[in-house]
């Protein structure tokens, strides 16, 4: 005879596990925009504008000119696991597109209100798709440019306990422009705008324009001019494995490590390994306590790399790790072992000059070709 008392397994309903869905993929106002912005690159767009209000909890705005969706792909873009990013799960050992989980989007509809709209490129009308809370309310044909619109409003209004955890409004904002710039460095022939306004007045907004150009105006944009004139080229290969981009010298650092900027076949990740690499290349040579400048591309075949390990896709698993921190470590070291104090102030040589460029075959990004 059953035991009645014991707990019984039942289907979750649509909307709990998209509640745990949106718990796992959209952590803040962040997590949104960066999952936006990768979709608008991986449609093909040149130009992308962002707007938020309230640190991205009032509103996110990510409007891209890339080649748009049919009509008939809006309602179904909201729903989970659905992507054009991949079929089968062979896809998944060599993903070349920044997003391909088909999570995103679903799991902002079950905690917000959206609404998509988007025309392609081939002149046809355009369309628009509204969800509150994953509840269609609106959806027709509209006029629109080519391309895609995502609006996103009211973020856990459906889940108010939520918003408890966000941290306050200008620390969100300074997240929002953060993900902003970091996503800007791997595609610097695609222009940014990024507009922010506070909940408490739409005049007191924050600005980033990045428009689209020589590669030393981008770095100093998301960086600093300091670092373009403080800094070196690295440009290393050995076998299948290149690393490509730029460090700071060891008299330019940091206290913290917000300008750590590293790339893995053109998708921005942090990761312990790669961080204990830089740190140890540096270590002779940077006071203690103090944090290196860089942006840095490592670019490997696909295959050795699983990018299929979180929902943010912030980590990767490298099939060969020990691999990976070796060709890090001793390229970092030996372009540091060559600079050179130089006369009495014991100052750093440079060994390449500020306004040097990577060679024209150097791939630092599917897209960074300046």
């Amino acid at each position: 005879m059953a035991d009645l008392s014991l707990p019984r397994v039942k289907r979750l309903s649509a909307f709990v596990a998209d509640q745990i869905a949106a718990g796992e993929v959209i952590e803040r106002p962040s997590s949104i925009v960066k999952e936006l912005v990768e979709n608008s690159l991986d449609a093909g767009a040149d130009r992308i504008e962002v707007r938020t209000e309230g640190g991205g909890v009032g509103l996110i705005w990510v409007q891209d000119n890339g080649h748009g969706m049919v009509a008939d792909d809006l309602a179904l873009a909201l729903e989970r696991h659905a992507t054009s990013k991949i079929v089968s799960a062979r896809d998944l050992l060599g993903v070349g597109s920044l997003g391909f989980r088909g999570e995103a989007l679903a799991s902002v509809a079950s905690v917000a209100r959206v609404k998509l709209v988007s025309a392609t490129r081939d002149g046809g009308a355009g369309a628009h798709h509204e969800v509150h809370g994953g509840r269609l309310v609106n959806d027709g044909p509209v006029a629109h440019n080519p391309g895609t619109t995502v609006e996103v409003r009211d973020l856990f209004y459906n889940t108010p306990a939520r918003r408890k955890f966000l941290k306050t409004e200008r620390t969100e904002m300074a997240r929002i422009d953060q993900v902003v710039r970091r996503l800007s460095l791997a595609h610097m022939d695609v222009g940014f705008g990024l507009r922010q306004a506070t909940s408490r007045s739409a005049d007191s907004t924050r600005q980033l324009a990045l428009p689209p150009g020589r590669i030393n105006e981008r770095l100093a944009q998301v960086l600093s001019k300091a670092f373009v004139e403080e800094s070196v080229v690295i440009d290393e290969s050995r076998d299948d494995y290149q690393l490509h981009g730029w460090v700071g010298l060891p008299s330019h650092h940091r206290r913290q490590t917000d300008q750590q900027y590293f790339y893995v076949n053109g998708r921005a990740i942090t990761d312990k390994l790669v961080g204990h690499a830089i740190r140890q290349a540096y270590q002779d040579v940077m006071f203690h306590g103090r944090h290196a400048v860089f942006v840095l591309f490592l670019t490997l075949p696909e295959a050795m790399v699983d990018v299929n390990v979180h929902p943010t896709k912030h980590e990767v698993r490298f099939r060969d790790a020990r691999r990976v921190h070796d060709f890090i470590f001793a390229s970092l070291h030996r372009a540091l072992r060559d600079l050179r104090p130089s006369g009495s102030s014991g100052s750093i040589e440079r060994t390449t000059h500020p306004d040097e460029t990577l060679p024209p075959d150097a791939r630092l990004s599917p897209r960074l070709q300046v």
